[in-house]
């Protein structure tokens, strides 16, 4: 009798197992909706899987989105989950790194705006960077913060940063040459 409570005990745990796995397979279903057809094309799957992502985006009704989402979750379970998870991951992680790169690159433009000699380690890390055009946009946006005026220089300081940073150094944009803050840009000591 001992053995044969074990070997409920075991099938009881083996269901409560199958249960999570099919729950977890769904889970990883309900997030594949949530990619659009250009992040679906990097992750490997079967093409009556795709379709059926692709037919979910389409259905606006809540009853036959739940029937198309436990269809995708009943796809999942002959997909192989690994290479799926995989590139998901890689989607994510991609998206992580961006957002911590736009907040470091926040903060120095932040640090630059405090402190003018963080010029000089824009300068070392951006060697390709026009420093005179940086220190010019810096005087404009502390100016335009004092005046309340749109930070059109604020945001044109993120985007050289932005740009230098991944490698197509476009510091020079010639239509803002014309722009002038009032004061004589001959360099620091002529401020």
């Amino acid at each position: 009798m001992h053995k044969h409570e074990e070997s409920e005990d075991s099938y009881f745990v083996s269901k409560s197992q199958r249960k999570r796995d099919m729950d977890a397979l769904q889970d990883l279903g309900k997030k594949l909706t949530e990619y659009g057809p250009a992040r679906l094309k990097k992750v490997p799957m079967s093409d009556n899987l795709r379709e059926a992502l692709v037919e979910m985006a389409r259905l606006t009704a809540n009853g036959a989105r739940a029937r198309q989402l436990q269809y995708i979750g009943k796809l999942m379970r002959s997909e192989e989950i690994g290479p799926i998870q995989a590139a998901l991951d890689v989607i994510e992680g991609k998206s992580h790194a961006e957002v911590a790169r736009m907040h470091r690159l926040e903060k120095l433009r932040e640090r630059f705006l405090e402190d003018e000699t963080m010029l000089t380690e824009i300068g070392n890390l951006y060697p390709a960077a026009d420093l005179h055009r940086m220190r010019q946009l810096r005087r404009n946006a502390i100016k335009e913060r004092s005046e309340n005026k749109p930070p059109k220089a604020y945001r044109e300081i993120f985007q050289i940063l932005r740009e230098m940073e991944e490698g197509g150094v476009a510091t020079e944009h010639p239509h803002h040459h014309s722009e002038d803050d009032g004061h004589d840009h001959a360099g620091p000591h002529g401020e």
